[in-house]
């Protein structure tokens, strides 16, 4: 089994968030193959179905972005998934611009609390992971204000379309070699 994991918050206080940009290329996927994420499961809404022949489990945490490791951790236990090659987590980056995507097969947190969960609690970095581009904090925001606010009207079709590259991304990593996802992905990326 394959776990693919988007983060975000639960509530529709957080719906279209920064922080939820996890949730958002999650709910592509499952609608392109009509996988439904509504069953509770390890602290999550997850759906099992299959990708490109690959069994799948989709899951949306909703221990709050902060636990997210807890969700992760018990799906992997349950599957007795390998982090390093069953394993692929969705989530925002404010290190990258808005509607930047960048493929990784191990790293830090890099700052994010959701990441540094999944790491903690799995006891490994190694892991495929889709960073999804929200933008550098203004001076002005306090990080928590910015990652928990809203997109303004000028960068949503081009989060939509990053959605979907993300969504994109996770796929082909079910069936090719990370390097080669990553260099199709990372590549695009640094052309625009």
């Amino acid at each position: 089994m394959m776990i693919i994991a988007g983060l975000g918050n639960p509530g529709r206080k957080y719906e279209k968030t920064r922080h939820n940009c996890g949730f958002e290329a999650l709910d592509i996927l499952a609608d392109r193959f009509r996988i439904r994420v509504t069953q509770g499961k390890f602290r999550s809404l997850c759906g099992t179905g299959i990708i490109d022949g690959v069994p799948v489990l989709l899951m949306k945490p909703q221990t709050f972005m902060n636990l997210s490791g807890e969700a992760v951790r018990a799906a992997c236990d349950y599957y007795q998934a390998d982090p390093a090659t069953q394993l692929i987590v969705m989530y925002d980056d404010i290190s990258l611009d808005p509607g930047r995507i960048r493929v990784r097969a191990k790293g830090s947190a890099g700052g994010h609390n959701g990441m540094k969960s999944i790491i903690d609690l799995l006891g490994t970095d190694h892991f495929l992971r889709v960073r999804i581009g929200t933008g550098h904090q203004p001076e002005a925001y306090a990080q928590v204000d910015w990652v928990l606010g809203h997109f303004p009207l000028s960068e949503r079709v081009t989060m939509a379309e990053a959605f979907e590259k993300a969504a994109q991304a996770a796929q082909a990593l079910l069936t090719q070699p990370p390097e080669r996802v990553m260099s199709e992905y990372n590549a695009v990326e640094s052309q625009t």
